[in-house]
């Protein structure tokens, strides 16, 4: 074990930190993006910026798994190091689905 905290509490830690990242970073590309379309009046760049902010928000959940994985691997907490890469293969399959399935894209 890494440091004198538990096991349970670094890998809310470390969720934690991915969490909030993933939603700041989202946040500050959709609200850039906003204010760049509303000020600018130009899309080109906005869009970008929104669909940016939009893709961050999508991956954080991805992100927030693959620590997981990572943190149970250095616990060496096998059982949980097994389960988790099948929910992020469901993450991926549904992802995966969602293009293949929607004919918009």
């Amino acid at each position: 074990m890494s440091g004198d905290r538990p096991t349970s509490q670094r890998l809310e830690h470390a969720v934690g930190v991915v969490l909030r990242a993933g939603v700041t970073a989202s946040s500050v590309c959709l609200a850039v993006g906003v204010l760049w379309s509303l000020v600018t009046g130009e899309s080109g760049v906005a869009r970008i910026l929104l669909q940016a902010g939009i893709l961050v928000l999508l991956m954080t959940p991805v992100a927030r798994v693959v620590v997981s994985i990572a943190q149970y691997v250095s616990d060496r907490d096998w059982t949980f190091a097994t389960l988790t890469p099948i929910v992020f293969i469901e993450l991926l399959a549904s992802a995966v689905a969602a293009l293949l399935f929607n004919k918009k894209l």
